[in-house]
């Protein structure tokens, strides 16, 4: 009963060390999506920005990019814990 006890902690504490948390992974992708977007809009012509085809990649990033903005418009703190109003 000890050793299985154990074994379950150490797995724990395995899991919990190794894992990345999550929401700097989540954070990794907003900052990468939003480098992808700034450079997709600066390397594009005006009339191929109105006409042109996105890229699958592009349209993901800016649905993560809106995703992201929606739900910080709805929390009442930042990263840190801080008030934002």
């Amino acid at each position: 009963m000890l050793v299985s006890r154990l074994a379950a902690f150490l797995m724990a504490a395995l899991l919990a060390a190794t894992a990345p948390p999550a929401r700097a992974g989540e954070r990794d992708r907003l900052n990468a999506c939003q480098a992808l977007v700034d450079r997709a809009a600066q390397s594009q012509k005006p009339t191929e920005a109105a006409t042109g085809p996105d890229d699958p990649q592009l349209q993901h990033c800016r649905q993560i990019i809106g995703e992201w903005t929606l739900r910080d418009s709805r929390m009442s703190v930042d990263e840190q814990g801080r008030p934002l109003r």
